[in-house]
């Protein structure tokens, strides 16, 4: 969170309340992801490492999973729809709202990776998953082809 306000500060940009809840949402999702694999790995011994772990339990951690989920796709939306907040360049382009299927796509295939996968406790590892990089890449790229687009 304190990442994207400081960088919203340097560029100087105006602060997006939608992308700050993007964020926090998309934080969320991912440590509950986390949380969700050290439950299942440690299994009945979870006690050891973490006194909270006890008071989770799996299908708790599911709900709050789909829940985190679905606000991180609904806020990047909302994000890419309030066009003030979309500037490239010095300009506005409400053409941003084209790379919300890469954010779909993206928390659906680490929904993947967690539930059938059993990749939940390490989330960097998603940059060695092929149709995530692939996804990240065309968002990536969709986003300069547009800052181009914009700029010209």
């Amino acid at each position: 969170m304190l990442r994207v306000v400081a960088g919203c500060v340097a560029l100087p940009v105006t602060i997006s309340e939608w992308l700050v809840l993007c964020t926090l949402f998309l934080a969320l999702f991912m440590g509950f992801c986390k949380r969700r694999h050290e439950l299942l790995l440690l299994g009945e011994n979870n006690a050891t490492t973490r006194k909270v772990l006890p008071q989770y339990t799996a299908s708790l951690l599911d709900q709050m999973i789909a829940v985190t989920a679905a606000l991180t796709i609904m806020s990047y939306s909302l994000y890419t729809f309030t066009a003030k907040h979309t500037h490239f360049l010095g300009r506005e382009s409400p053409w941003v709202m084209l790379t919300i299927p890469f954010v779909i796509y993206g928390v659906f295939r680490y929904l993947y990776l967690v539930y059938r996968k059993d990749q939940g406790g390490t989330p960097e590892d998603l940059f060695s998953d092929r149709p995530m990089l692939v996804a990240i890449l065309l968002w990536g790229l969709v986003v300069v082809l547009l800052s181009i687009k914009v700029a010209g």
